[in-house]
């Protein structure tokens, strides 16, 4: 049994990794500003995780095995958990994302999100370039950046609306908007994600490991996945060179590598498996 904190944890896959945790026998306590009760058997803890003081105040004299991080957007985030955790807890894994390689497409908000992200890895895992910034240095503990792709399933807990985009569109049989030659990205089903990262917690690595279902897919052959479930033929509009496409069609490569945390022993499904069941959960919820 493990004692682990997990920060956010009150909405979509964070919730499914409190309750795998919780239900795997570990000791499980979340964190957050009191948006949601935490579940039967969790300990709850109130905090804004960006002030220190109250953080500590919330923690009290409380160490853990592993804190797993679900909300750090921010190196200044990154800065005050450093602080707080360095010798409560042995290990932190961090959710981050794929965008922090080259987000796709480039707006302002997906660079400064992902910009957010990268820094707030390299303020967590003590990179040389924050060493002289505050909490840079060496990490306190050991430290795991989860790189997600994009997290699917769950109907209405799905909250971007990305899936609900093709499967209304398509349903309505407005054209998507696609580029000429769209590149492949990578998947992950909401439930998978909270697998692997109750998983990791319970493991020694330590550096970034990237998460995602095998067979990366491009935008048409999703198109193909909704349109067979929908019972409409998908209709898809080119759209000239750096205009706004659909999300998930991409001009350039943008899937990630699994292969770290495979050779880690985690058995990642195939995307192909479970998308059609996430698309139905989608026209299930459209038809409320």
């Amino acid at each position: 049994m493990q004692k682990i904190l997990v920060i956010g944890g009150s909405r979509y896959f964070g919730k499914h990794l409190v309750t795998l945790l919780r239900d795997a026998g570990d000791e499980v306590t979340v964190l957050n500003r009191g948006s949601a009760a935490a579940p039967p058997g969790v300990r709850r803890l109130v905090a804004d995780r960006d002030d220190a003081a109250q953080l500590l105040a919330a923690l009290g004299a409380r160490t853990f095995d592993t804190v797993v991080d679900q909300v750090c957007y921010t190196p200044l985030q990154a800065a005050v958990a450093r602080r707080v955790f360095a010798g409560r807890t042995a290990r932190y894994v961090m959710t981050s994302t794929m965008e922090v390689y080259d987000p796709a497409p480039p707006t302002p908000e997906a660079r400064a999100y992902a910009e957010g992200k990268r820094q707030a890895e390299a303020v967590l895992q003590g990179a040389p370039e924050t060493v002289a910034a505050e909490g840079g240095g060496p990490a306190p503990f050991g430290f795991a950046a989860v790189r997600t792709a994009h997290v699917l399933g769950g109907g209405r807990e799905e909250f971007t609306g990305r899936l609900a985009h093709y499967v209304g569109r398509i349903a309505a049989g407005t054209p998507v908007d696609v580029h000429a030659a769209p590149y492949a990205t990578s998947f992950i089903h909401h439930r998978e994600i909270a697998r692997f990262l109750q998983w990791a917690a319970g493991q020694s690595f330590t550096g970034v490991v990237d998460a995602a279902s095998h067979g990366a897919l491009d935008v048409l052959g999703l198109c193909d996945l909704v349109a067979d479930r929908v019972g409409r033929p998908a209709h898809r509009r080119v759209v000239e060179q750096g205009a706004p496409a659909s999300p998930f069609s991409f001009d350039r490569s943008y899937a990630l590598d699994n292969s770290r945390a495979a050779g880690l022993g985690f058995g990642f499904g195939r995307a192909a498996d479970w998308l059609p069941g996430a698309i139905t959960e989608e026209l299930a919820e459209a038809a409320r």
